[in-house]
């Protein structure tokens, strides 16, 4: 599910069709998780949301809880052997390496924010909170400038009508929704709204009377 260009949940079947493409040409399936991985989907993954492996999976942010800059990838297990097996018996089997490999307080900190994950059973809380949380975006759509709104899990993406050039609409919205107390990110035209897990269902309340606030007064 695309993010950042605006929450754009895929067609159901999309990505099963795309795993079938892959599989018959031999392409690897590559999903990219930084968005959607630990929890924001109400699952580990988004691979386990919609029912589809990949071939290998890469994965940040949530991954420290945004604290430190980290970043892995996931591969499946025939990947992992073609690199393996391939590589000389003497030396290393796939020689890379970056400045901040390995860094002890991005580890701590993944290490840390992973155990909170399951100890506090986040992904669940997560689950729960997705329906009131998109019953109430998409209560949005009755907004003159509101012209589409979408959602999955804990992400949702609020499309307004274009007034002047392309994005000056969405950055005042930020702007203004920053000073009713909400902050909320934009791509184009399109405010991105992505709670936290630990919020109550007064918060979610609490978020979209400011974007009826705000947005309703355009």
């Amino acid at each position: 599910m695309a993010g950042s260009t605006g929450c754009l949940v895929p067609p159901k079947g999309y990505l099963a069709r795309l795993r079938e493409i892959c599989d018959r040409h031999g392409i690897l399936l590559v999903f990219d998780e930084v968005i959607t991985g630990f929890g924001r989907l109400g699952q580990s993954f988004a691979a386990q949301r919609f029912g589809v492996v990949p071939d290998m999976i890469t994965m940040a942010k949530a991954l420290t809880n945004g604290a430190v800059p980290m970043s892995a990838v996931a591969v499946r297990a025939g990947v992992y052997r073609t690199i393996t097996e391939a590589a000389p018996k003497e030396g290393i089997e796939f020689p890379h390496g970056y400045t901040y490999s390995g860094h002890p307080v991005a580890c701590a900190a993944a290490l840390a924010a992973l155990s909170i994950y399951e100890k506090e059973d986040l992904f669940a809380r997560a689950r729960a909170l997705e329906g009131p949380f998109l019953d109430a975006m998409f209560g949005l759509r009755d907004l003159p400038a509101v012209t589409d709104v979408r959602g999955l899990g804990l992400l949702a993406g609020i499309d307004l009508a274009p007034a002047g050039p392309p994005g000056a609409r969405g950055y005042r919205a930020v702007q203004d929704l920053f000073a009713a107390g909400l902050l909320v990110r934009v791509t184009g035209d399109a405010v991105l709204v992505a709670p936290p897990f630990v919020a109550e269902p007064r918060h979610l309340d609490e978020i979209a009377a400011k974007l009826r606030g705000v947005l309703g007064s355009y």
